[in-house]
């Protein structure tokens, strides 16, 4: 199974950082839909929560009253997470979906189940572990993705996306299993992060362009955007 790879160290040999850097910008694209919907959480908990700076950055921006918990099956990412634990702030080396007693008001699924084989099986036992559930899906079927064909080999290969979505599959996949869609929309990490390279960086500006006249359209061409989705 292609999902050992975080259990056996292949994941962080190819990922050293397991995307800390990208925490501070994800943690603050949570803040802004749980304000927009008004969300008071009093616990947050998340699946699959990689090195925990997530939940860290999280911690260090939401009221003091609210308890956060990450949950990781790699080994190698929880010894990262046990530097981040404090008094508000823990971690558990266990799968979310196998803790019975688990439930929380806010589950945060962040590139997750674009990794799970049975991402249907997932998101099916996922559900009941909270009250809302929020979503980060990277969106990597587009125009410019299939022509190349190697940004979605490079995705499965690197970082075991072994599932593609677009805004309407990954939608249609939540409402398959049961979640109520209550709000969603684009995160450009392609453009707010720092470029991996000169033709990602190129890249940005038909990104840019086309998506202050037609969100939509520049997501199916150029690709770049992923889905922050809230549901119940």
């Amino acid at each position: 199974m292609k999902e050992t790879m975080y259990t056996t160290g292949e994941y962080i040999a190819q990922n050293p950082t397991w995307h800390v850097e990208d925490s501070a910008w994800k943690a603050k694209q949570i803040v802004k839909i749980a304000e927009k919907n008004r969300l008071q959480p009093n616990s947050i908990g998340e699946v699959g929560c990689g090195a925990g700076e997530i939940l860290n950055q999280l911690q260090l921006q939401l009221p003091n009253h609210i308890s956060f918990v990450g949950y990781e099956i790699s080994p190698q990412a929880f010894e990262l997470c046990r530097q981040r634990q404090k008094e508000r702030l823990q971690f558990y080396l266990k799968d979310l979906l196998q803790d019975d007693s688990a439930f929380f008001d806010i589950v945060l699924a962040m590139d997750v189940f674009e990794h799970i084989e049975d991402y249907f099986g997932f998101l099916r036992k996922l559900r009941p572990k909270g009250q809302f559930k929020i979503f980060h899906i990277p969106l990597e079927i587009c125009v410019q993705n299939v022509l190349r064909c190697r940004p979605i080999l490079k995705a499965r290969q690197n970082l075991g996306h072994i599932h593609c979505f677009t805004k309407e599959t990954a939608l249609a996949a939540l409402m398959e299993t049961g979640y109520e869609i209550m709000d969603y929309f684009y995160t450009a990490g392609s453009i707010d992060l720092p470029s991996k390279s000169f033709k990602s960086f190129l890249a940005r500006f038909p990104r840019k362009i086309t998506y202050r006249f037609n969100k939509d359209l520049a997501v199916r061409i150029f690709g770049g955007y992923s889905l922050l989705v809230l549901t119940k």
